[in-house]
Order: C-alpha cells, then structure tokens, then sequence
C-alpha cells in the first residue's frame, strides 16, 4: 500500500491562529490578519511559488493597513511553529516496518520547507513527495495528485492520502484515492488499522 501525507496539520503542527496570537494582541486585529493574510489567495500563491515571500509581505501590509514590520515579524515566524507531531511520526515509522511506501504531498512555501529539511532528519522515513512551492501546483488542483502518481507510478487503487483539509481529501478521492481525514494520531492509527495499514 502506498500511504500519501500531508505535512502541516498532520506530521507537523500547522496552528495559523497561534502563530498570529504570538504576534498580536488585540482580537479584532486577529481576525484580520487571519482573514487578509492566511486566509487570502496571496497565501495560496506563495504556497505555490509564485509569489515571493518579500512581496506576500509588502500586500499583505498594504492590505491590512498595518506597520510592514509586524506583518513581516508574523510570516516569518511561519517556519519556526511548524514542528514535527511525536505521535504521528511513531505511526509512520510503524507503518514503514510494515513495508509500505510512504510519500507526502504537501502545499508549503520555500521558506517553510527549507527550514524544516534543515531542522528535521526525518525525511529517510519518507520514499519521496511533492512540495507545491517546487512544482508550481497546489491542492486541491487535481494537478498535484496527478504529479505525485506519475513521478512515484502510483496506482491510486493502492494508494492511501491523509490530510486534515475536506477540499484536498474530496480531490484525492475524485481520482480514485482512499482518503482519510486526520483529527488525531489516535483516530489515524484506528483508521489505518481499519484499512489493514497497521
């Protein structure tokens, strides 16, 4: 079986609202900048590699009306809150000993997952993946999926794809993906083991 992950929000921590809470006080100031900055179609841009971080920045203050350099303080400490999820890593490691291939596939920025290759050595659990900043293609585009089965030959009849997003799990499952939606490690790994993955 060939299990499929995504990262931030199921092998790491992906908590928007925290990152933002970090940086600002005020919570009507939250909601927007949750609303004009993570939420906003410029987030999905430099998740694909289309947009540089320097000029998410300069919109994303422009957009919100506020000081550049708290907007800048805020998208830089993106990076440094994504860490790996104990749990979650201990099922995937059991999962690789059961010899199943494990890939992910994940929308992410360059300088997020710069940092993360840098800072982790977890990625030898991994038999390969797709980072969307890299290939110019982000979920749910039925494109991404499709890259991912033609690189690593895949039959998605034999392929699992986690994800903690419904939009990016209905794509999976359009093209003939098994699609489980992360909550919990605990609720993953009775998932997994209901597939006979475990």
């Amino acid at each position: 079986m060939n299990i499929v992950v995504d990262l931030g929000g199921v092998v790491f921590t992906w908590d928007p609202d925290s990152i933002i809470a970090a940086v600002f006080v005020d919570p009507e100031t939250r909601q927007r900048v949750r609303a004009l900055i993570f939420d906003h179609p410029d987030w999905l841009e430099l998740d694909r590699g289309t947009l540089e971080l320097d000029e998410a920045i300069h919109r994303g203050a422009v957009r919100t009306a506020m000081p550049q350099a708290e907007i800048e303080r805020l998208m830089r400490s993106v990076p440094q809150s994504l860490v790996p999820i104990p749990k979650t890593l201990e099922i995937l490691r059991r999962i690789k000993e059961k010899g199943h291939d494990l890939f992910y596939l994940s929308n992410m920025h360059e300088a997020s997952i710069n940092h993360m290759e840098k800072q982790y050595s977890l990625w030898n659990i991994f038999d390969g993946g797709l980072i969307s900043c890299r290939v110019h293609l982000v979920k749910p585009e039925l494109g991404m999926f499709e890259r991912l089965i033609q690189r690593f030959r895949l039959d998605v009849r034999q392929t699992v794809f986690i994800d903690d997003d419904k939009e990016n799990l209905d794509a999976a499952a359009t093209i003939g993906m098994r699609a489980i939606r992360f909550r919990d490690p605990q609720q993953l790994e009775n998932d997994l083991s209901a597939l006979g993955c475990m």
